[in-house]
C-alpha cells in the first residue's frame, strides 16, 4: 500500500532510509568532523538526491525547495539557513565517489514482489510482467550520459569519436541490470566512455542469482560472458549473434534444439570430439567421463544451450520478416526447471522494458539533451549513482501502487508520477497515490 506521505520527498527518504545513509557514511569514512556542521553527510546525501528531481534548478533553489520536507523527516534543523551553492559543492566533495554506489547496493533491490508457487502466476502484490515461472525477469543494457566539458572530466571519461567527429561533451557509460515489468535498476556499473559495454557487463554477471532469468541482446553475447554467467545458477535468455555457429546436438519434440557453445580456443579434432560426446548424450560436467570438456585449470570449455528460432514479420517495415535466434540455458521445455518456446519468446520481448527504464531516467528524470551538473569526476560518479537511486525510488513507488491496484506497472505513467513528486516535494502530499494512474 502506498501512503500519501510517500508521494513527496518522502519517496527518497522511504527508499533510502536514514539509518542506511548513516551506515554507508560510516563505512566510507566521510562523516563530518564537526558535530555542529550545517551540512552533515546525511543532509548532503538527500540534497544530492533531490538535485536529481529538479535538474533545471540551481543548488540553492533546490535546497530551498526541500529543506521543509527534510525537516519533517528529521533530516534538517529548522534553525539552519539554506546553504550556498559553494557550501553544497564543498560538502559533495567531502562525500566523494563511494557513498552513492554503496547506498545503491544496499537499498536498490527488486521491487516486483514474489513469484507464486504456481508456475507462471504472479502472487498477490506482485508486479505484472516481472516473472517467468519461478524466475524473476531481468534485462541488461547500457546508455551514455553527457558530462560537463571540464579538463578533469575529459581526462577521466573521454569523448565519443575523434577529430571533427568528436562528441561535444565527454561521456560516461552506464551498464545496468533492470527488473522487467517494474523498470527498476537493480545493479549497475559506471565508468568512462572508453570502457565498453561488454567489459562493464562482465562485472555484473557474477551478481546474478539462481532465481533470476537474464535477457540480453545479441551485442552482449560472447563465450566469456556466457561462461561467467552460467555458474551463478541464473537462467539465461540471450539473442545469438548472426555469425555464431550453432551445431545441432539434439532436436527436441517442440521444435527447439540443443546446441554446444564451445570456447573459441578449442578447435580441430578436440572440438569434433566434444561435439560427438554431446550428441552421444555424455555427461559433459564429469571430467572423468569427458576430459576434453575441461581446460588445464579444470574449468569447462563447453556448455549446452537450447536454441529457439522464430520469425518477426515486417519488423523493418519493408514487407520482409526477421529471424530471431535465442540461446537459453533452460534446456527442457517442461518440468519445474523448464519453459516452453513460446514462453521464452514472450519473456525475451520483455527485454525491451529496459529501454523504457533508460528513457525514464534520461528523458523524463534527467531531461533530453541535458548535461550533468558536476565538473569533477568524483561528483560525476556521485551524480550518476544519485540518478539511478532516484529512478529506483520512483519505480518502487509505482510498482507498489500498481500491485495494490492489480495493474501492470506500464499503466502508471512515470512522467505523471515524477510531476506529482516534484509538485509535492516541498510539503506533505495532499494528493492520494491514486493520482498516479
Amino acid at each position: 500500500m502506498v501512503r500519501p506521505d510517500q508521494v513527496s520527498l518522502g519517496v527518497l527518504v522511504s527508499a533510502v532510509p536514514r539509518d542506511a545513509v548513516d551506515e554507508v557514511v560510516a563505512v566510507c569514512g566521510v562523516r563530518e568532523k564537526r558535530s555542529d556542521a550545517k551540512l552533515p553527510a546525511h543532509v548532503v546525501t538527500y540534497l544530492t538526491l533531490a538535485l536529481c528531481l529538479f535538474p533545471d534548478e540551481d543548488y540553492e533553489e533546490v535546497a530551498t525547495k526541500v529543506t521543509g520536507s527534510l525537516d519533517r523527516w528529521g533530516c534538517w534543523d529548522a534553525a539552519w539557513t539554506v546553504p550556498t551553492a559553494s557550501a553544497i559543492t564543498q560538502a559533495r566533495k567531502r562525500l566523494g565517489r563511494q557513498v552513492f554506489p554503496e547506498l545503491f547496493e544496499r537499498t536498490c533491490g527488486s521491487v516486483a514482489g514474489d513469484a507464486s508457487p504456481v508456475a507462471g502466476v504472479a502472487a498477490l502484490g506482485t508486479a505484472r510482467g516481472s516473472f517467468l515461472r519461478r524466475w524473476r525477469l531481468l534485462a541488461i543494457d547500457g546508455f551514455e550520459i553527457d558530462v560537463p566539458d571540464s579538463a578533469q572530466n575529459a581526462a577521466e571519461f573521454g569523448d565519443a569519436g575523434s577529430g571533427d567527429n568528436r562528441s561535444a561533451f565527454p561521456k560516461a557509460r552506464v551498464v545496468a541490470l533492470s527488473e522487467c515489468g517494474t523498470h527498476a535498476f537493480v545493479a549497475a556499473e559506471v565508468d568512462a566512455y572508453r570502457v565498453g559495454e561488454r567489459t562493464l557487463a562482465q562485472r555484473l554477471y557474477p551478481r546474478l542469482c539462481a532465481d533470476e532469468l537474464l535477457t540480453a541482446d545479441r551485442g552482449f553475447y560472447s563465450w566469456q560472458a556466457w561462461d561467467t554467467a552460467v555458474p551463478t545458477g541464473a537462467a539465461l535468455l540471450w539473442r545469438a549473434p548472426t555469425q555464431l555457429e550453432l551445431p545441432v546436438v539434439r532436436v527436441l519434440d517442440e521444435g527447439t534444439y540443443l546446441t554446444a557453445l564451445i570456447a573459441p580456443s578449442i578447435r580441430g579434432s578436440r572440438r569434433e570430439r566434444l561435439l560427438a560426446a554431446a550428441r552421444a548424450g555424455a555427461d559433459l560436467s564429469d571430467i572423468n567421463t569427458v576430459p576434453d570438456a575441461f581446460d588445464q585449470r579444470g574449468l569447462p570449455v563447453i556448455h549446452l544451450a537450447r536454441v529457439i528460432e522464430y520469425d518477426v514479420p515486417d519488423r523493418a517495415g519493408n514487407g520482409t520478416g526477421e529471424l530471431i535466434v535465442l540461446l537459453t540455458s533452460i534446456l527442457h521445455p517442461d518440468g519445474p526447471d523448464g519453459a516452453r518456446a513460446e514462453e521464452l519468446a514472450a519473456a525475451y520481448h520483455q527485454r525491451w522494458e529496459h529501454e523504457t527504464a533508460n528513457d525514464q531516467l534520461k528523458t523524463h528524470l534527467h531531461g533530453p539533451g541535458r548535461v550533468l551538473r558536476s565538473r569533477l569526476p568524483d561528483l560525476v560518479y556521485q551524480e550518476i549513482w544519485a540518478y539511478l537511486i532516484t529512478h529506483h525510488a520512483i519505480s518502487a513507488l509505482t510498482a507498489r501502487a500498481s500491485a495494490a491496484a492489480d495493474l501492470d506497472p506500464d499503466s502508471i505513467s512515470f512522467a505523471k508520477a515524477l510531476r506529482l513528486i516534484r509538485r509535492t516535494a516541498t510539503g506533505t502530499a495532499d494528493i492520494p497515490p491514486c493520482g498516479l494512474g
